[in-house]
């Protein structure tokens, strides 16, 4: 598939891809220079720390550092065991200190260390007999000197051309905050439906919480018909539940197979008039993929998608093979599927 031509340049300068592949060059360097030199001792003590607070867990910093204290907050946060928040240096400073107690931790971070809105919250921090921390990229900053702990993050240089914009830092700040949290995961042996159940508005959870008993039709909602019924006589039927198919059953429910419109159009095609003599049962699909009404809906969509072609819909069967309910490809759109 071609792509689309960019917007016509007002200046006449463009930006050549062999610029773009020298930059992502450059900056994979840099992260590489971090991954290399950062002392794993270091980040264990920093990990065993948060895993063993019982206390609530402030991430703060000023300028970028500081959005990226905020992610990593609500990356704590969602894990469920750790209580954790971001706290804004300068907020703290006119009151919000007043959320702190002697059980937290507060974790600084600054690529210089000489943050000055920091290195005015430390000591107030202190007097509240907090835990400081403070991860720097620099070597004997100030910050760090009155912390009870120091992270170092190696750095190279920055990818900006002056060294200045925090675009390589940020980015090594986020990757080491983030592994650290994946390691707390790991050394809490979290499982999927706890993480998920921090998510429950979001795509993640909704994958991990809900079932096809969740988003199905239910009985009253089902498009069946007998094996026998003739094709032209099932039409409202097949048409007027928004499924697009129908569910051919037989005795106590059990499904024989399914009808579709993709089936009516063909079988049109290929016998004309001779439709109208037609059952349902003589040209139906009779082994449907179909689905359990406790397997979750991920699985559902998955099974819709795979190999050989994918389909709009499931039915959704018993044990016994009876069915119970649909679910459709739009139904777990609708879901946030």
């Amino acid at each position: 598939m071609g792509s689309l031509p960019g917007p016509p340049s007002s200046t006449g300068v463009t930006i050549e891809e062999e610029d773009l592949r020298r930059l992502f060059g450059s900056q994979k360097r840099h992260m590489n220079y971090f991954f290399d030199h950062l002392d794993l001792s270091q980040t264990r003590a920093f990990a065993q720390l948060l895993f063993n607070a019982t206390g609530a867990i402030f991430f703060s910093g000023v300028g970028k550092s500081g959005f990226v204290a905020r992610k990593l907050s609500q990356t704590l946060a969602s894990l469920g065991f750790v209580r954790s928040g971001f706290l804004s240096p300068v907020d703290a400073l006119h009151g919000d200190i007043g959320v702190v107690s002697s059980s937290d931790i507060l974790v600084l971070l600054s690529k210089s260390g000489s943050s000055e809105e920091l290195l005015r919250l430390a000591p107030c921090l202190r007097s509240r007999g907090a835990f400081l921390v403070s991860i720097t990229s620099v070597e004997d900053n100030p910050l760090a000197a009155v912390c009870d702990m120091n992270v170092h993050l190696p750095l190279e240089r920055e990818l900006c051309p002056f060294d200045l914009a925090p675009v390589t830092s940020a980015a090594v700040q986020m990757v080491f905050g983030d592994t650290v949290a994946v390691a707390l995961m790991a050394a809490k042996k979290l499982k999927k439906e706890e993480y998920a159940a921090n998510h429950p508005a979001g795509r993640i959870g909704k994958s991990l919480i809900f079932k096809v008993k969740d988003v199905m039709k239910k009985r009253g909602e089902l498009p069946v018909c007998r094996e026998g019924d003739l094709i032209m006589d099932q039409l409202v039927e097949l048409t007027s539940k928004g499924c697009g198919c129908l569910l051919v059953i037989e005795d106590n429910d059990r499904l024989i197979g399914t009808f579709t419109d993709g089936d009516l159009r063909r079988t049109l095609k290929a016998y004309g008039e001779g439709i109208f003599k037609l059952t349902v049962g003589q040209m139906c699909n009779r082994k449907p993929r179909t689905i359990s009404m406790d397997a979750m809906a991920v699985e559902a969509m998955r099974k819709m998608e795979s190999p050989p072609s994918p389909v709009q819909f499931l039915p959704v069967v018993n044990d016994e093979n009876a069915v119970v309910g649909i679910v459709t490809l739009h139904g777990l759109v609708s879901a946030g599927l």
